[in-house]
């Protein structure tokens, strides 16, 4: 499925596209927002980190989750693990799911994004 992107002719389409992603932009600076961080570094991308990317964007959109901070990272140093994909609730600990899938979005947002319960086999250094 192609992504529909939206054509700037004017400086009014460009208002409108502002305000129609406000919710999305102004979340990254509250502090009683969930964030998700996706490793965009080379490692990551060369991984799939855009399309985890994607994957989060379409999750929330469908969910309508405006209460959610998206934001990369570079490499952390954990290029055998990648796309990396983080979620950190507030007043919890950062958790970081590896071996991210698209496929494995949707479960970390249902289950850990929105009801806080942690998708244990996809974190970092499970031992099966």
């Amino acid at each position: 499925m192609a992504e529909e992107r939206k054509k700037v002719r004017s400086l009014d389409d460009l208002k409108k596209i502002k305000e129609s992603t406000a919710d999305l932009t102004s979340a990254r600076s509250e502090q009683d927002k969930v964030k998700i961080i996706i490793g965009m570094g080379t490692c990551g991308i060369a991984a799939g980190a855009r399309e985890i990317m994607n994957a989060v964007l379409r999750e929330l959109d469908v969910r309508k989750l405006h209460n959610v901070a998206v934001e990369t990272t570079g490499c952390i140093g954990m290029c055998q693990n990648e796309p990396l994909l983080d979620v950190i609730r507030p007043g919890e600990p950062r958790i970081t799911y590896c071996a991210v899938t698209p496929s494995d979005v949707s479960r970390i947002v249902s289950e850990h994004v929105v009801n806080g319960r942690i998708v244990q086999e996809k974190l970092y250094g499970r031992a099966d």
